[in-house]
C-alpha cells in the first residue's frame, strides 16, 4: 500500500537523464538499487560499464532495470555516426560513477579516455558524482588522495567513502556510500537545476 509521501516520490525525478557508469569492483551490485530507484521515480537512466565491471554484474541486469540498451564498448553505439556516444553526454543531467575505484579516479584525474567510461566522463556536459569504492590502503594512497582532490577542484562530487567491512576482510574507509546516500545526492544535484530536457 502506498502512503502520501510515496507518492509524492515515486516521479520527482521525471524528465531527468541520468548516465550511470559502473566500475570494476565488488560494490557494482549495489549500483543496481541505485538504477532501480532512480527508474522508480522517473529518471531515465543508462548504463554504461567498463570491461571489468562485468566481472561483477551482468549488462542484462542493467538493461532489464532500466529498459536501455547498455553500453560496453565504444564500437557498439546504436548510432554509427556517434562511434564515441557524445551525444549521450549532451542530454544527460548528470552523470554517476559507481563504484569509482582508485584506477578510474586516476584515469579521469589525468585526462585518459581510452574505453567507454572515460570517454564519456571526459566529454561530460553536466555535474559529474563519483562514490569511491576501494581497499583503506587504497584510498590512504597520497596519490589516490591528490587525485580526488584534483577532481574535486574541477567540480566533482564525492559521495562517500564511508568506513566499515571491505571486501578484503578488513575495517576501515573504502565502503562505497550507501545506495540512499547516492541516491539523496544525486536527487539534489538534479533538483538544483530544470532538466535538459524539458
Amino acid at each position: 500500500m502506498h502512503t502520501a509521501s510515496d507518492t509524492s516520490t515515486t516521479s520527482d525525478l521525471g524528465g531527468y537523464e541520468v548516465l550511470v557508469c559502473v566500475c570494476g569492483g565488488i560494490a557494482a551490485y549495489k549500483v543496481c538499487e541505485v538504477v532501480s530507484k532512480l527508474v522508480q521515480r522517473g529518471a531515465g537512466v543508462t548504463v554504461a560499464m567498463t570491461r571489468s565491471a562485468k566481472k561483477f554484474v551482468g549488462p542484462t541486469t542493467f538493461q532489464a532495470l532500466t529498459g536501455r540498451r547498455v553500453l560496453t564498448d565504444l564500437w557498439s553505439a546504436a548510432d554509427p555516426n556517434d562511434v564515441q556516444h557524445i551525444a549521450l553526454t549532451g542530454v544527460a543531467d548528470l552523470v554517476l560513477i559507481a563504484p569509482a575505484t582508485a584506477n578510474i579516479i586516476g584515469k579521469i584525474a589525468s585526462g585518459i579516455a581510452d574505453d567507454v567510461v572515460t570517454t564519456l566522463v571526459i566529454s561530460a556536459a553536466s555535474p559529474v558524482v563519483l562514490a569511491p569504492a576501494m581497499n583503506d590502503r587504497m584510498w590512504a594512497n597520497p596519490i589516490v588522495q591528490s587525485n580526488v582532490a584534483k577532481l574535486k577542484q574541477h567540480g566533482f562530487t564525492m559521495v562517500g567513502p564511508g568506513e566499515g567491512w571491505l571486501a578484503c576482510r578488513s575495517i576501515g574507509p573504502g565502503r562505497m556510500a550507501e545506495p540512499t546516500e547516492i541516491l539523496e545526492t544525486i536527487a539534489a544535484k538534479l533538483k538544483s537545476h530544470p532538466s535538459k530536457n524539458t
